[in-house]
């Protein structure tokens, strides 16, 4: 007789999972494999309350960059929040400076579920964290010495309540 979880009962284990490779790759700074810049990655960012109900704003923010990322000014930041039950309830891009620096509110949508939700702000449609062999942040710029880098995609939870 098979034992199979429930895809809600997996939930804790997969946040635990991602939670972990995010702290390796922070703790590990990301490994550079060729000289140059070391690598430059996205701002950290921030949940402002991190705990909300529907109807509700939350900001999510992030400082300027210590480092040069380059992002250029046009850039964008695409911000998700996927609910308790796997519902992306958000998924949209907002303004961030050359810096990565940016600030989103949103209003936590009627009909999201009661838990633990997960959101995520990375540079939009930009290979933020290059390990391709290609620096999209730079293109055209041949001066410019490549570092390659590889890190996993940033995680911050929201706890949404009734």
């Amino acid at each position: 007789m098979a034992f199979r979880l429930k895809d809600r009962d997996r939930r804790p284990a997969i946040f635990a999972s991602v939670g972990a490779l995010v702290l390796a790759a922070s703790i590990s700074g990301c490994s550079s494999t060729t000289g140059g810049e070391p690598p430059c990655l996205p701002p950290a960012y921030s949940l402002t309350p991190t705990e909300a109900k529907p109807g509700l704003s939350v900001t999510v923010a992030a400082p300027d960059a210590d480092c040069n990322p380059r992002y250029g000014k046009n850039a964008r930041i695409q911000v998700s929040v996927t609910d308790a039950t796997g519902v992306e309830v958000v998924n949209t891009t907002s303004a961030m400076n050359d810096a990565g620096g940016f600030t989103y509110t949103f209003v936590v949508p009627a009909g999201t579920a009661v838990g633990e939700a997960a959101v995520t702000a990375m540079p939009y449609n930009i290979d933020w964290c290059d390990d391709t062999g290609r620096n999209n942040r730079v293109a055209r710029a041949r001066d410019v010495p490549f570092v390659r880098v590889s890190c996993a995609v940033p995680v911050k939870p929201l706890t949404i309540t009734h």
